[in-house]
């Protein structure tokens, strides 16, 4: 009996939206109308080239980062900026950085970083400024797959 009451109950429910699953020509456009390639595009990757191994044009040294251990050349590269950039202003430091391949933004606080990929290894230099401070933070981090690099 809860049987044939629940394929009647199924029955009428199929009636009563018009059958089974078929579009009905009076019912309108749809609320979702389709607008294909409306997306906007994905933005381009620009990659960054590598900085040299020593001094750069823009005159920041980045010694030989590509066989550095990160625990050593990270505090060596923060001391080097701070030094370099001292009492520097947000527009002084962002223009020397970029002359040395960085590329900056400044929305909340000056950030500017070299992010690049080498062989199997992402390279990350970085130097940010906050609103107020008066010395950077800097440094370098490099990430690689696999056990080798």
């Amino acid at each position: 009996m809860r049987v044939m009451v629940l394929a009647l109950v199924a029955l009428l429910g199929a009636c009563a939206t018009g059958g089974g699953g078929a579009e009905d020509a009076t019912s309108g456009p749809s609320p979702f109308p389709v607008q294909r390639g409306a997306a906007e595009r994905p933005p381009e990757e620009t990659s960054q080239n590598a900085p040299p191994e020593g001094a750069a044009g823009g005159g920041i040294d980045f010694g030989h980062w590509r066989s550095a251990d990160p625990a050593v050349y990270a505090p060596a590269f923060q001391s080097q900026i701070r030094q370099r950039f001292a009492n520097q202003t947000n527009g002084e430091l962002r223009a020397s950085l970029e002359a040395n391949g960085f590329r900056c933004e400044d929305e909340r606080r000056l950030d500017c970083r070299i992010e690049i990929m080498e062989r199997q290894c992402a390279f990350d230099w970085y130097v940010v400024l906050e609103r107020g401070a008066r010395e950077p933070v800097a440094g370098f981090e490099q990430m690689c797959l696999g056990a080798n690099r």
